[in-house]
């Protein structure tokens, strides 16, 4: 197995346990993205759309190979594009933001390849 592929698993497999993380303690959501939930509809949107969903998009790639790997790759990087945007246009310069940005890059970019 060469290490790209290992790096790659390593990336998909990280991105399902932030959706297990968001789908099982909801609250720890705020630590990586700054947003807090407002009531339970709020809990249950974090639970769908952060838990779930990347918890699909990390495990579907394991089974479907390359094509799926590159995809969320592509989905990575579109974050960082809108990320980036976000930073200069809403001149949002926090530290967790641009570390934010580094990783989906590296991540995007591993994916990729």
């Amino acid at each position: 197995m060469s290490i790209w592929v290992i790096l790659k698993v390593i990336a998909a497999l990280a991105t399902a346990a932030t959706g297990l993380l968001a789908l099982i303690k909801p609250s720890a959501v705020y630590g990586f993205t700054g947003l807090t939930a407002n009531g339970v509809r709020g809990v249950s949107e974090i639970r769908a759309i952060f838990g779930g969903l990347l918890i699909a998009l990390g495990l579907v790639p394991l089974f479907l190979g390359t094509v799926a790997y590159q995809m969320l790759g592509i989905g990575y990087l579109a974050i960082a594009a809108a990320r980036a945007f976000s930073i200069v246009f809403d001149k949002s310069y926090a530290q967790s933001n641009i570390i934010s940005l580094i990783i989906e890059i590296v991540l995007g970019a591993i994916l990729v390849i």
